[in-house]
């Protein structure tokens, strides 16, 4: 049975034209990546791939980065999204490139 809420509401539980969905990344950097390094390429991840394409990334790490990436807006994350990260990670030598499945970040 479906229910009929309200669009206040609908809004306030993240739900049907406000639900978001993300996915997870996780990463390395090889052993012996200095911290100045790391720093560069995360900055130059942040830069080129998630702002520029309307993305926030909420993670951390050293040598071994796991993170959430969903939009900066309301919105669905697209498999597209996974693969530009996978891809920009995998050419700037990440090593063990990992995302998840699509999920609805705040149910799921």
């Amino acid at each position: 049975m479906a229910i009929n809420r309200s669009r206040r509401l609908r809004k306030k539980m993240h739900i049907d034209e406000f639900q978001e969905v993300g996915f997870s990344v996780a990463w390395r950097f090889p052993e012996g990546t200095s911290e100045e390094q790391i720093d560069k390429i995360v900055d130059e991840f942040i830069d080129e791939v998630i702002d520029k394409n309307g993305l926030a990334f909420d993670g951390g790490g050293h040598l071994s980065w796991e993170g959430l990436i969903c939009l900066q807006e309301i919105g669905k994350c697209t498999e597209e999204h996974q693969a530009l990260v996978r891809k920009w990670l995998e050419e700037h030598k990440a090593e063990d490139v990992r995302t998840s499945d699509l999920f609805d970040v705040w149910w799921d």
